[in-house]
This record gives structure tokens, sequence and C-alpha cells, in this order.
């Protein structure tokens, strides 16, 4: 038998409500995942129903709620509401698509070209000297890079595994041989100057980085207005990762890359979810 102890006569347990601006669609689509997960294991009982627990885990990403306070205002334990989000993450970044089949995908509905871009995510300040590789002194935090594919129109499509903060765009491009996926599916990619050097062939280049100046040499008016078309076409990858940062739990991430890069490919799912309703 487990003693617990009371609380105080003058003391009791409160509960908040937070507002969460997100659709009935994305809702539906964690509780029918849950459902159909506990059936497959052959759960039959769970201390909440799907669809609130669906709305419990998207208060933790969405609004980076704190699990000891969304459990506080449901009446089960921290420990069940961490299990509750690890499960519904797992089984979300399961239905995220692999870079080929992605831009399988794109080809089929008539794409031609995808955007690439590189980002960070800021991340606790660990102790010890492996936590080193994960400062960028570019933007001098502690965080984690991942690189994102999308379609023209800005929609995600793919996302890469997390990795140190150090990490440059070309050495994330090369160890996910995209340039090597781009070919064999026929697609081009737009890309900012950080991919400078991954696409070495001149005539027929796959990723468009446009033209960098340096010291000396200035670029030309027409060099100019190739930047700032491209500039143009690549605004929508921007627009992406604005969309996938809305998902408070990313303001700071509390977690090793391992899991980062299931929570990066769970939120991918949800983006779409919440941006194409």
């Amino acid at each position: 038998m487990t003693n617990t102890k009371a609380l105080p006569e003058d003391t009791c347990s409160l509960g908040y409500q937070c507002r969460l601006s997100l659709s009935t669609r994305t809702i539906n689509h964690l509780a029918d995942l849950l459902r159909r997960h506990l059936k497959a294991i052959g759960s039959r009982w769970r201390i909440l129903p799907p669809a609130k627990i669906a709305v419990i885990v998207l208060a933790v990403l969405g609004q980076d709620q704190r699990l000891a306070d969304r459990a506080g205002g449901n009446d089960v334990s921290e420990s069940t509401v961490r299990r509750w989000r690890d499960a519904l993450i797992a089984l979300l970044a399961a239905q995220a698509p692999r870079l080929d089949r992605a831009l399988k995908k794109v080809v089929k509905q008539g794409g031609e070209v995808v955007l690439i871009d590189g980002s960070l995510i800021r991340t606790r300040r660990r102790t010890g000297k492996a936590d080193r590789r994960n400062y960028s002194g570019k933007h001098r935090s502690h965080s984690l890079h991942f690189l994102a594919l999308t379609d023209e129109n800005g929609r995600l499509i793919w996302i890469s595994a997390a990795r140190p903060g150090r990490t440059h765009d070309n050495t994330a491009a090369r160890h996910d041989h995209i340039l090597a996926h781009l070919r064999a599916a026929g697609l081009g990619a737009l890309a900012d100057l950080g991919f400078r050097g991954l696409d070495n062939n001149i005539h027929a280049p796959v990723i468009v980085t446009g033209y960098a100046a340096t010291r000396t040499h200035k670029l030309t008016p027409g060099q100019k207005e190739a930047n700032r078309v491209l500039a143009v076409a690549r605004a929508p990858v921007e627009h992406c990762f604005a969309h996938l940062k809305n998902w408070r739990i990313l303001a700071k991430l509390r977690a090793d890359p391992a899991h980062a890069t299931q929570l990066l490919r769970a939120l991918l799912v949800l983006t779409n979810l919440e941006v194409n309703r």
C-alpha cells in the first residue's frame, strides 16, 4: 500500500485553461490516431477519452505548457501526461514522409522545383564538453540545426534530422544526399547563399543559389536583379518556418537531438494539417 501526503486543509488544487487556436480537424486527427493505436495494441481503457488526451498534448506542443500544469488541471499524474505526449509525437512522426517519397509526390503533382533552407531551434544550455557542438557561433546561442524542404507554394514536405547547432547547411545537405535525391527525382531547388558549393555543375545546376559579392568583385545590375527574383521565389520557405515555429515548444527546446528529430517531424504533420485546412 502506498501512502500519499494529503494537502493541508487550507489549500486546494486549482486548474486553469489556455486557448488553443487550432482547428477541429487537427484535434480529430490526433484523437483518431490514438484510437487506432489503442485498438492495435489491445488497450481497452484510458483515464481520459482520446479527444481529451489530444487536446492536452496539443496544449503542451502549441503553448509549451508545463506537464505538471496540464496534469494538475486534469487530475492525472505528470508521468501520465509525459507518456501521452511521447506516444502521440511518435505516432505523428511515423506519418512524416521520407525524402525520396516526398520528392516523388511533388513530381506527381506537377512540381518542377522545391525550396530548401536551414534553420535553428534554440535549446537549453547543458553542462559538459558534449554540449559545445550545439553552440552556434553565428547566432551566439545553443541550438539544434535542421533542414526543411517545401514545394513552390511553401507547403512543408520534409524535415531532416536535428543536428548540432554548429552544423553548416551544406554539411547537413551532403549527409542527407539531397543533391542525389533531387537528380533522381528530376527536380530543381532554390536555396540561399548558405548552400553555395553544394552543386558544382556549372552548365546544368540542380540547386540555384544566386550570386555572392566579394571585396574584389561587386555584383552587376543583372546579378542583383537575379538575386532579387530568387529571393521573391524563396519567400514561401520563410513563411513555412514561421508556421512551424508557431508551436511554442520550439521556442527553447529541452530535449536531446534524437527526441528533437521526432518532435520536428511530428510538428511537420500538425503544421500541414493547420496550414492546409
